[in-house]
């Protein structure tokens, strides 16, 4: 079995595009120190963090797999908080697996391994980079089939709703604190409750709960969607009558209950 902090630790190397066929495409790798892995797979080549290079994507024996771009995200300036490098070329599978494959060998010293389905966001998360809401929101914008679903979950992993969770949580440590110094100094003339409108403040707070559940139902919902059943009911046919001599229908209609 794996030591957690041992396998936490090492770099990992992943397809980050969606399955199937596409212009383009991306194989992303993640370590505290990737300098080995770069070595092996492009030389002495210096890539400048965060720009692209255009260059050959090759075998170890020299063999060409693909021309593509290098962007080279240095820690803790990328998505997961470590060395971050993405190779970005063509989105066939067949040439993804082989730069995947590619990328695994020139690691092999350092460790390097497939990474786990959301390991990335893990690690950013691990690393601070992102909150438990924005982690899930990440998935969640994957996710989404709709585009409220898209924009609430875009609002999630912008920080907004762990705003309003961290603006709560201040609330009512302060409302605390205030409690604590009345149970503490219950001799002192001073009110310590009263004075602050402590009652006001609880109510404030209750309403913004009030408001973070419904806010939260209504993401459910976008997320989840909704089951309806449609019951099957046998609606009597339009009984038709004639009307006059100018060969005019009407029909009687039944109402759907």
């Amino acid at each position: 079995m794996n030591d957690d902090s041992t396998y936490n630790s090492t770099p990992i190397t992943a397809i980050a595009t969606a399955p199937g066929r596409g212009g383009i495409g991306v194989v992303r790798i993640s370590g505290k120190d990737l300098t080995p892995i770069i070595g092996a797979l492009f030389g002495a080549t210096q890539f400048k963090p965060r720009h692209a290079t255009y260059l050959a994507f090759t075998q170890t024996d020299g063999s060409l797999i693909d021309q593509g771009l290098v962007i080279y995200f240095k820690a803790p300036h990328s998505y997961t908080g470590e060395d971050v490098l993405e190779l970005q070329g063509h989105g066939g599978p067949v040439v993804m697996q082989m730069l995947l494959e590619r990328c695994l060998a020139a690691g092999k010293e350092a460790g390097l391994r497939l990474a786990q389905p959301g390991e990335f966001t893990q690690r950013a998360f691990m690393n601070d980079k992102l909150d438990l809401a924005q982690a899930e929101a990440v998935a969640d914008l994957i996710e989404a089939s709709t585009e409220a679903a898209a924009k609430s979950a875009s609002q999630s992993l912008s920080g907004a709703f762990s705003k309003v969770i961290n603006d709560l949580v201040e609330k009512v440590v302060h409302l605390r604190m205030l409690v604590e110094a009345t149970l503490d100094f219950p001799e002192e003339e001073i009110d310590f409750l009263e004075k602050s409108d402590a009652r006001g403040q609880l109510i404030t707070i209750q309403n913004a709960l009030q408001k973070v559940f419904a806010q939260a139902a209504q993401g459910a919902l976008l997320r989840s969607g909704l089951n309806i059943v449609l019951p099957a009911i046998q609606y009597p046919l339009p009984e038709w009558q004639y009307c006059n001599s100018h060969t005019q229908w009407k029909a009687r209609l039944f109402p759907v209950i």
